[in-house]
């Protein structure tokens, strides 16, 4: 692979590059997609806007400020300039950004990629042990960080690391610096083949992994999935509860507004009850949340009240088909269900509008190639599940990580995911590659018993699982969280694992059901199936 000349003055990012092999075949058929050798995605999103737009056009929505895009634009600039000029940034340092959701973590990202930085996003909840990991893997020399959530990166005690806090009581902070800098700044002209951030994946398999992307990737994103699918307004008002911090938030609460000239609420806590209220207080007309939240919305009382409301995204977890005639009963939208991962940056399996599937993940997004394979590699036919491998302008390249012959298997990326393709080219979820549950020879989609169980009246949330068994190599086993004043008890169990013999196939059914309060998490919606192997219930 041949990469432009890079403006990087520390060199770390594109020295850590997986050998070229390893990469995956990229495919940028789209000619939106060809994009000049030299360019600076924040560049792109924030000046050109405000070039077309304004700069007085609404931008950001914050808890406690709002800012138009003029305002962003010069703050942005000034955080370049305390980075360069204050901390000595060069073009190719990492900058690790940590805090929720708010216009100023959007600042900082933008500021550190215009200094020609590398971005290195963390969610505001990890610890110190694995911020320390983080910023050891990535080689970060400096950090900003929101002052609420400074102990733990101060505790990580990184080497060398150089944290300046945001939003604290400091007269010295980045916010005071930043008010005694010019409001202007000029981008550092990087490739767009240089790497502009490290994402780490959310460890729903407890090892996260560092996802480097690149300046174009950033713009194709917002010029396949969110342009050809999603197709977002400037008049637009964007929400939701992913932390920017997980590609899903990125690309839905700031890249893609941004790139249409849209605004954006920014939630420090996105929880359902917040985001039913500001979707009525801001006339939020784009959602982009999980499975779970939409669930959640509507269990709570009076459901949802989004006036302005036109376009709900989901993705992270499966989108059942109760859940999304739920949702269409309740707000009149029609969940955009996709699939992506922090690999590919964003979504790359989706429809909208008359070419929704209610249970289908969609088809595959212009710009994107996607095939359903068996274990070699090789096509299997439509209606038979196999591997999901997926191309495009996208693709996988780990920081220093031997899963990258893993993910990427010749030319293709493959997500980890058992889907079938029916003969339309619709693609159909059938469970994780290593959740598929092979019981006495037959084998079981963990996600088609969930969603039998989710069909009972008793069931509020559940997941299942392979547990191994001494006769029939494994057995299937469920973890449900019960509706309120539904009782705990084996009768309640025994009740369940008849229901779902009647929905489904009887060989299906959960031998084993255990009852929990909640079910395990990430801080980004996805589900942590290792958490519940390692359950004693």
């Amino acid at each position: 692979m041949d990469l432009s000349p890079s403006a990087h003055v520390d060199t770390f990012a594109r020295d850590h590059l997986p050998p070229a092999e390893l990469w995956p075949t990229m495919v940028h058929t789209l000619p939106e997609l060809r994009y000049p050798s030299r360019l600076n995605c924040a560049e792109e999103l924030l000046d050109r806007t405000v070039e077309r737009f304004g700069p007085d056009r609404p931008c950001l929505i914050g808890q406690d400020e709002s800012w138009t895009y003029g305002e962003l634009l010069r703050r942005a600039n000034q955080v370049a300039r305390v980075l360069t000029e204050d901390l000595g940034v060069v073009p190719g340092n990492r900058v690790l950004l940590r805090g929720p959701n708010n216009p100023w973590l959007v600042a900082c990202w933008l500021g550190v990629i215009k200094a020609g930085a590398v971005a290195v996003a963390v969610l505001p909840v990890l610890r110190a042990g694995e911020l320390a990991e983080i910023a050891t893997k990535a080689r970060v020399s400096h950090a900003l960080c929101d002052s609420r959530f400074a102990d733990d990166l101060v505790k990580a005690d990184v080497d060398g690391l150089r944290i300046l806090g945001y939003g604290g009581k400091d007269g010295d902070d980045l916010i005071a610096r930043c008010a005694g800098k010019p409001a202007d700044f000029a981008a550092v002209p990087t490739a767009a083949d240089d790497v502009c951030m490290i994402a780490f994946t959310s460890g729903t398999t407890g090892k996260p992994k560092g996802c480097l992307h690149f300046h174009r990737d950033v713009l194709a994103i917002a010029d396949t999935f969110a342009a050809r699918v999603l197709r977002p307004r400037p008049d637009d008002v964007f929400a939701g509860s992913p932390p920017l911090s997980f590609t899903f938030g990125l690309g839905g609460l700031v890249v893609f507004p941004l790139r249409a000239g849209a605004s954006s609420v920014l939630l420090e806590r996105g929880s359902p009850q917040l985001l039913l209220a500001a979707l009525a207080e801001h006339r939020v007309s784009v959602l982009f949340t999980a499975p779970t939240a939409y669930r959640a919305m509507l269990a709570e009382p009076g459901g949802p009240e989004a006036p302005a409301l036109r376009r709900c995204v989901s993705a992270g977890e499966h989108l059942n088909a109760r859940t999304w005639e739920a949702w269409r009963e309740a707000t009149g939208v029609e969940i955009i269900d996709g699939i992506g991962s922090t690999e590919m940056l964003h979504i790359f399996i989706s429809s909208a509008d008359a070419d929704i599937r209610p249970g289908s993940t969609g088809r595959v997004v212009p710009g994107y190639e996607a095939r359903v394979v068996d274990d070699a590699g090789d096509p299997v036919p439509d209606g038979r599940p196999g591997l999901l491998a997926v191309r495009g302008p996208t693709g996988c390249r780990y920081l220093a990580d031997d899963r990258q012959r893993e993910y990427v298997r010749g030319g293709w990326n493959f997500t980890g995911d058992v889907y079938i393709r029916d003969a339309d080219g619709y693609y159909w979820y059938q469970s994780r590659a290593d959740d598929l549950i092979i019981s006495a020879g037959y084998n079981i989609a963990a996600v088609e018993v969930e969603e039998a169980l989710l069909r009972s009246p008793v069931v509020a949330e559940a997941a299942v699982i392979g547990v191994p068994d001494a006769e029939r190599g494994q057995v299937v086993k469920a973890f449900v969280v019960l509706r309120d004043g539904v009782p705990a008890t084996d009768a309640t169990a025994a009740s369940l694992q008849e229901f779902v013999k009647a929905e489904i196939a009887p060989y299906k059914y959960p031998r084993a059901v255990a009852f929990l309060d909640a079910l395990p998490y990430t801080p980004t919606g996805k589900l942590q199936r290792f958490k519940l192997r390692d359950h004693p219930g």
